[in-house]
């Protein structure tokens, strides 16, 4: 602890999170414990909003998900792709699929998927192409189509606007570890490298949680232990498909005793003279407490089961644990008025995306995940309990950063800038947001090393969900220091 003073609440609460790294198993106690100390406040006025950030770990190559596909685009982006062992360059929109191809190549997937932006904003830079996502993306598709997912051009976390000549003369400052994937997983979810404690979503979370009667269920994790989550006074509360993870050995046979699990409820839920454990005992009966109303509003709100998803690299169909995090999701939004919540940060994450190699069938499968998830979840939060509350939650997307512009051979290296969605009923979709980078290598003024040099900030993409979270600008500027150097709004919300 840094100061002398601290109590033994704001303790308890650095010691919770410090226990989980002890082990996998310990961090949900630990944090689900910690996060009792938050205080409950007044309603919240305007409704209720949550955020869902969707982290796509290892750094997905964005510039297979969304593309420019103008003749002279395009063709750039098939010299450079289009070689190797494996080579991974898409083909034109309209090529159809090739049924005896290898599973998920190119030729078997067919053509990328043509989308078409309204182009009312950042029109002088983008409109002049076409464009099209990936051909395993047809939900994404459509979701665009309908105005109910944007995409962001070209973000990645920065310190100040860079341009070409700023990065290969090195004279402004840059984030730190770049190419790194613990340091810019870091840097995109807490705008600095590895070891930060808070998060910008955890931050938000903080100045928003006295609007929820309980303050516990703000932040939620269906994901495991992450820092996008973690504030100063709201800890994240993990959750899985069954509901809250419970305190194990408090019930049932424990070690073949029927009494044991009685004895260690007696011990640390007991009252004590000391006051350290005193407190914990406070603590862990407010859990149990915590986990026991949690369970009872999660098991009463109903949500449809994801269907199965196609399979490319198989040709089978399969379950999409990412759709069922969103399932975990949609629950507890249908459970907020009995959870007391009017403002809630999510995190949910899949991995494999670090593609160096057999980028042709991992991609390809992965994205067709992302893109049934995002379909399910739509549906699901259209109507939840009855009521559409697509207007009242905004997912987005971020990932370690983009990839190489070049293949190497059958996959891609680790980049910088890179395409995200952003998806909800708030969302003024059919929209590319940013400029959009021109195809090709170190030869214009969007990339430097064989990687895109990004032009949106992460701290412009999470500044707009603040704001339309009802954090002020005030506020906003204590999470994110380095807005004052970008956009506060980058206008994809209502």
């Amino acid at each position: 602890m840094s100061k002398l003073n601290a109590s033994r609440r704001q303790f308890l609460r650095t010691a919770s999170v410090v226990s989980g790294s002890v082990g996998a198993a310990a961090a949900p106690f630990a944090l689900n414990l910690a996060s009792l100390g938050s205080a409950v406040a007044q309603a919240a006025p305007g409704g209720y909003k949550a955020i869902v950030c969707l982290f796509l770990y290892g750094g997905n190559d964005s510039s297979h998900m969304v593309l420019r596909t103008d003749a002279a685009s395009f063709a750039e982006y098939t010299r450079m792709r289009a070689t190797g062992p494996a080579p991974i360059a898409l083909l034109a929109p309209g090529t159809a699929p090739n049924g005896g191809a290898t599973k998920a190549s190119p030729a078997n997937l067919g053509g990328v998927l043509p989308i078409s932006p309204k182009f009312s904003v950042f029109a002088a830079e983008n409109a002049a192409n076409t464009y099209a996502v990936h051909p395993s993306m047809p939900e994404v598709a459509n979701l665009f189509a309908a105005g109910r997912l944007g995409i962001i051009a070209n973000a990645g976390p920065l310190v100040v606007p860079l341009s070409r000549v700023d990065y290969t003369s090195n004279s402004k400052p840059r984030p730190q570890a770049l190419g790194s994937h613990n340091d810019q997983q870091s840097t995109w979810q807490a705008l600095g490298p590895d070891g930060v404690k808070i998060g910008w979503g955890g931050h938000l979370g903080d100045l928003v949680a006295s609007q929820n009667t309980n303050s516990t269920f703000t932040s939620i994790s269906t994901s495991g232990n992450n820092v996008f989550s973690a504030g100063g006074q709201v800890f994240q509360y993990q959750v899985g498909g069954g509901g809250a993870v419970q305190i194990g050995g408090l019930t049932g046979n424990l070690f073949n005793s029927p009494t044991a699990s009685t004895t260690l409820r007696s011990i640390v839920t007991s009252s004590n003279t000391h006051l350290f454990a005193n407190e914990m005992s406070t603590i862990v009966n407010r859990s149990i407490a915590a986990q026991a109303s949690f369970q009872t509003a999660f098991a009463a709100s109903v949500v449809p089961n994801p269907t199965q998803y196609f399979q490319p690299s198989s040709g089978n169909q399969q379950t999409n644990g990412l759709a069922q995090q969103l399932q975990t999701v949609a629950r507890v939004i249908g459970a907020r008025s009995v959870l007391g919540a009017q403002r809630q940060i999510f995190f949910v994450s899949m991995g494999g995306f670090d593609t160096h190699d057999n980028q042709n069938p991992g991609q390809a499968d992965l994205l067709a995940r992302i893109s049934h998830a995002l379909g399910y979840f739509d549906g699901a939060l259209a109507n939840l309990g009855g009521v559409d509350m697509r207007n009242n939650v905004t997912l987005f997307t971020a990932s370690d950063f983009g990839r190489t512009i070049t293949t190497n051979g059958d996959g891609t290296d680790h980049g910088w800038g890179g395409h995200h969605f952003v998806m909800g009923g708030a969302v003024k979709g059919g929209e590319i947001y940013g400029r959009f980078p021109i195809f090709g290598l170190n030869n214009n003024m969007d990339s430097a090393n064989n990687a895109y040099l990004p032009s949106t900030s992460v701290d412009s993409i999470g500044s707009t969900l603040g704001r339309w979270f009802g954090v002020s600008d005030a506020n906003l500027d204590t999470v994110f220091p380095n807005l004052v150097n970008f956009p506060r709004d980058l206008g994809f919300l209502s």
